[in-house]
């Protein structure tokens, strides 16, 4: 009932459960991975404007989507319409969508007027929007928060702003900026802009389980869930979550085995894209996430920590997970 293909422009999603642009997190080898376990849709970390202006070689890498499957959404971040515009016609080439980002709370990206920052200022998000829309040949989506604070509440009004201007779908997630991601998302304010516009609405927050997507669904109508911090470590959630939608019931927990080999295959993915020096260092936040909550885990992190190559690293969790 509430898993469906989801149409966002002439964009068909093979469903609707969806992977959160996440800064450090949703590279090429992670989209993969969480791809695999049936996301309707990933999308990249967050690229700024300014830098693909400037053909900035890192940020190339950070869109790369070499051998990924499709749809795949690409994540911009700016505060000047021209430079915005500009990012939504170099990304539009390669993306199926274009997504603007109005709700990253981080303070570097707040402190030049970007992000969450924009909030404040629904005039110039107003501009943004609209040059983005009209620089971009694919369809256009928009990521914000509920507001800036909770005397600040703009997320209906952003929402019609976007519906407007030509977005083809937004997504919300209930905090505030200066929240963060602390307390508990406000899901009210979700129900209230689906209510409001007639394009798709994505929620987002504080979905970390099978049962808190169904009720996220029940509670606000939305067309689509947006998963985040609950992702990381625990990819099979996307597969989880729609077996859950699907026959109402559990699926089995993913064995020890297949734990063990979905990190080696991440580990890989990550090699190939960045070469193992970088690799074994970003696969430390990684391995973290996918071993938390198991017996000795900070221990074992501890000495993953200190590895510098890929072998000891696959010596290390192969002899870790067999002690388990």
């Amino acid at each position: 009932m509430y898993l469906n293909e989801l149409e966002i422009g002439n964009v068909k999603l093979e469903n609707n459960i969806i992977l959160a642009p996440m800064a450090g997190i949703t590279d090429l080898p992670f989209r993969m991975i969480c791809k695999k376990f049936g996301a309707g849709m990933v999308c990249t970390e967050m690229a700024s404007s300014k830098a693909i202006f400037y053909g900035d070689e890192k940020t190339k890498k950070l869109m790369n989507i070499e051998g990924e499957k499709r749809p795949i959404s690409v994540q911009i971040f700016g505060s000047e319409p021209e430079t915005m515009e500009y990012a939504a016609k170099k990304v539009s080439e390669f993306a199926d969508i274009v997504d603007i980002n109005m709700g990253c709370p981080a303070p570097k990206v707040v402190k030049n007027g970007d992000g969450s920052k924009l909030l404040l200022d629904l005039e110039k998000a107003e501009k943004i929007i609209k040059s983005v829309v009209k620089g971009s040949k694919v369809p256009v989506t928009l990521k914000f928060r509920k507001g800036w604070n909770n005397e600040n509440v703009v997320a209906c009004e952003l929402a019609q702003i976007a519906e407007k201007s030509g977005v083809s779908a937004i997504t919300i997630h209930g905090r505030t900026r200066t929240e963060f991601y602390s307390g508990k998302a406000d899901w009210q304010i979700i129900k209230k802009v689906k209510d409001l516009v007639k394009i798709p609405v994505i929620g987002n927050g504080d979905i970390t389980n099978e049962e808190e997507a169904l009720k996220m669904f029940e509670m606000t109508g939305v067309d689509g869930i947006m998963i985040g911090r609950a992702s990381l470590g625990n990819p099979w959630i996307f597969s989880k979550i729609i077996h859950y939608l699907k026959y109402g019931k559990k699926a089995e927990d993913v064995s020890l085995m297949e734990k063990l080999n979905i990190i080696k295959e991440h580990f890989e993915l990550t090699v190939k894209e960045k070469g193992e020096n970088v690799a074994v260092k970003e696969m430390r936040k990684h391995i973290s996430a996918y071993t938390k909550n198991l017996r000795d885990a900070s221990a074992f992190r501890n000495t993953i920590n200190k590895l510098e190559t890929k072998e000891e690293v696959i010596n290390k969790l192969e002899e870790y997970f067999k002690s388990l």
